[in-house]
């Protein structure tokens, strides 16, 4: 397979700019319980079926759509402004933070900054076009713009959320949303402060939440957990490599909500080439396989939980 060249090669990473100066969790300095409920634990958590799981995500969403609403009810800004009870994205928010809890897309990075970037995104483009006199023409338009750049945006700040797509659109057709305007960013930034609250209590009582809470990465890593492999050095590497399952454990690292496990070296035969290994604190794919982030993010969270 020919490897990409020009701008298929093209690459942006933020994290490179913002991972040296987020910092890293403060876990050996709150109380054990404390932290517990903000999903760090000192062991690996118990694998679970599917009915518990489902079981904590009906009262999970229950309790969050409810809450939203009878709080925003209360806000007598918000009712001044005639703001509806409950963005309709939330409803598909709910089901990523509460069901699946373990992926990319519903940890806190994304959840929040993803909502709060459409918000943003949507109700600005939603003023833009309102400046046209023909705007019910073109709010088809509107609507398509908000949620490309949000997609756009949201994938060059590692902060990809499917429902924001939803809230951007939502922020330009809807006349609801449209009436409100610039309070859709309050809206969204307390609903989303009051789901991940929820979050954070019932998703911990039998399981873990969130994996991580900016990245799945050690902040102050110095080698990456993902590798790409090179066919150059493949051929003196023993078979027993390939297929080596040991690993070799190291201090816990601030960032990671389990106990860490070093980077292993890792190699493996030029047939095996065309595979993705994972192991405790390794993954190696092939050098000509394309990852979106939220792949790799998901490759290093699954190797994490090794």
């Amino acid at each position: 397979m020919p490897r990409p060249t020009s701008h298929h090669a093209w690459n942006f990473d933020i994290d490179r700019f913002l991972n040296p100066i987020v910092p890293s969790p403060p876990w050996n300095h709150i109380p054990y319980p404390v932290a517990y409920f903000l999903g760090y634990r000192k062991t690996k958590p118990v694998n679970t079926g599917n009915l518990m799981p489902t079981f904590w995500a009906f009262i999970g969403i229950f309790c969050a759509i409810t809450i939203i609403q009878v709080v925003s009810k209360h806000v007598p800004a918000f009712e001044s402004h005639h703001v509806p009870a409950i963005v309709g994205s939330f409803g598909a928010t709910a089901v990523l933070e509460f069901y699946a809890i373990e992926s990319p897309l519903a940890q806190p990075r994304n959840t929040f900054f993803g909502q709060v970037l459409a918000a943003v995104i949507g109700v600005s483009v939603a003023k833009l076009f309102l400046l046209s006199d023909n705007f019910d023409g073109i709010q088809y338009l509107g609507g398509a713009l908000a949620c490309a750049a949000t997609t756009s945006l949201m994938a060059l700040t590692k902060t990809v959320h499917p429902p924001a797509g939803a809230t951007a659109l939502l922020a330009v057709v809807d006349n609801r949303l449209l009436a409100i305007g610039w309070f859709l960013i309050p809206v969204m930034i307390l609903g989303c402060g009051l789901m991940m609250s929820v979050a954070l209590i019932i998703n911990n009582i039998e399981r873990r939440y969130p994996v991580y809470w900016w990245t799945p990465e050690s902040l102050h890593a110095k080698k990456p957990i993902l590798h790409r492999s090179k066919e150059d050095d493949l051929e003196s590497v023993p078979a027993s490599a390939a297929t080596t399952n040991e690993s070799r454990p190291v201090p816990e690292t601030a960032n990671d909500t389990a106990p860490a496990v070093g980077a292993l070296e890792v190699s493996h035969r030029k047939h095996d080439s065309n595979e993705v290994i994972i192991r405790p604190g390794d993954v190696l794919v092939p050098h000509d396989m394309f990852l979106t982030q939220e792949e790799a993010q998901l490759l290093e969270t699954l190797s994490r939980r090794l």
